[in-house]
């Protein structure tokens, strides 16, 4: 009989050993990359925003699962939400649960606008295919409309209205009837709408992936006005900006928007727990899915479970009781302003500072193709477009303990979302940091050229 590999055992694997697991078994391609970079740090404990790797070295997470840990790692209050339900059944999908009818009150309570239905799921990408899959249901309407740069997942319906081509091309044809227009372009959106065959408009309040972009004041309102006006709903996709993220509960709260539909994942598990959830209106609901007989017509196994419902319910409490979207306002005002006194001394090096509360985006100078291109054939200039902001994140992660990643539409761009409880003296230290890094750099293509030479692009 083959021996397993139990949980014990694994955890005790050496990170060689896990490296050799991951390029059999798993995705060889990705663990290159992290090994080109020294990304594959192996992380051992982890509380608040912070983390320990196994020489016991503390390390500022200023990644946080893209936006996963709102209210940190491992937060206490989470964990023993979990040992209440510890005993009680997971899943009877014959009956209704309390803990999901909780949190359905709980979050439709919280959210701007008549939200009186929610529906539960797994992830982002579940909760945008159930939003999608609603819309067509309520307005008898083929089409959706997004936004260029835009990320709203990677499952079929989620990836066709995903404004990257990157992602989209290996996979055509993708679901038809999809329009892609600038982001933050009402007349864009007035002349998509004008067709009258959306039954979406998807956008992100703020776009994340598409490397932090703030859209202009007002937008999301007069997106909203337009929608209505022509019979197309709103869903605004708070996966990442939302549940205090941006400075408020919800990023569309800062336009005062009321959307149709709501998308919501990531941190509402906490950071422990995966869920995912689609909030909206009792007369779209009703529309779609409110006669017995389409009552099933959108369903998931694991959806509403009791773990985690119970994670979520934690962390809504905590999210209140600590006030985390002040607390992302004020921290992310102090740093946001750091970052900028950095721009305004290498503006060659920076070309924007962007976002809001706690969602920071670092956009870097583009590069000038020199000597180091004949060099190395053009893989130094090929490294550097591709992943600039993850070189970058090599430096701060490798050089001063500083976890942070790039933004998959903007390889330039390096996203800082730490957990909204991060102290200021993690901002200040990252802001440091950046600065040596600026200081000894006349040009980001020497950081490329050093990885190319140490690593040479070859997995060991």
């Amino acid at each position: 009989m083959e021996k397993l590999i139990g949980v014990k055992e694994a955890l005790e694997l050496s990170r060689e050993k896990v490296r050799e697991l991951h390029r059999e078994y798993l995705n060889a391609g990705l663990c290159q990359l992290l090994r080109l970079l020294d990304f594959d740090k192996r992380f051992v404990k982890a509380e608040g925003a912070k983390l320990w790797d196994e020489e016991g070295k503390m390390y500022w997470d200023f990644l946080g699962s893209f936006g996963a840990m709102n209210i940190g790692h491992n937060h206490p209050k989470v964990l023993a939400a979990l040992d209440l339900v510890r005993g009680f059944p997971t899943m009877v999908q014959t009956t209704l649960s309390p803990l999901a009818g909780a949190l359905a009150r709980n979050l439709c309570r919280l959210a701007p606008g008549g939200m009186k239905r929610a529906f539960f799921c797994n992830s982002g990408a579940e909760a945008v295919e159930g939003a999608l899959k609603l819309a067509r249901a309520a307005t008898g309407r083929p089409g959706f409309i997004y936004c260029h740069n835009s990320f709203h997942g990677k499952t079929f319906g989620a990836l066709s209205v995903t404004g990257r081509k990157k992602y989209q091309e290996p996979f055509l044809p993708l679901l038809p009837n999809c329009q892609a227009i600038p982001y933050d372009d009402l007349a864009a959106l007035e002349e998509a709408l004008h067709k009258k065959e959306a039954a979406a408009f998807i956008v992100e309040p703020i776009q994340g992936e598409g490397g932090i972009i703030v859209p202009s004041p007002g937008y999301l309102r007069e997106a909203k006005r337009l929608c209505s006006r022509y019979g197309t709903l709103l869903i605004v996709d708070e996966i990442q900006t939302g549940l205090g993220r941006t400075g408020k509960l919800f990023a569309c709260e800062h336009d005062g928007v009321e959307p149709d539909i709501i998308c919501l994942a990531k941190s509402l598990g906490g950071g422990v727990i995966p869920i995912g959830a689609f909030l909206t209106t009792d007369a779209i609901w009703n529309k779609a899915y409110g006669s017995p007989d389409r009552a099933q017509l959108h369903t998931s196994t694991f959806g509403g479970n009791a773990w985690a419902c119970a994670a979520a319910l934690a962390t809504l409490e905590v999210i209140l009781e600590e006030d985390l979207p002040r607390q992302a306002a004020r921290k992310g005002e102090f740093f946001l302003a750091r970052l900028r006194e950095l721009q305004a001394r290498y503006p060659h090096l920076i070309k924007e500072v962007r976002g809001k509360g706690l969602l920071v985006g670092v956009e870097f100078a583009e590069k000038q193709k020199g000597v180091l291109s004949r060099l190395t054939f053009g893989w130094v200039d090929r490294l550097a477009e591709e992943f600039l902001g993850s070189l970058v994140a090599g430096q701060l992660l490798n050089r001063f303990r500083i976890l942070t990643a790039y933004t998959l539409n903007n390889p330039n761009v390096i996203r800082l979302e730490p957990p909204l409880v991060v102290e200021e003296e993690g901002l200040l230290q990252v802001a440091e940091a950046l600065e040596k890094i600026l200081k000894e750099n006349r040009s980001f293509l020497g950081l490329a050229a050093k990885t190319f030479l140490t690593k040479g692009g070859k997995e060991e």
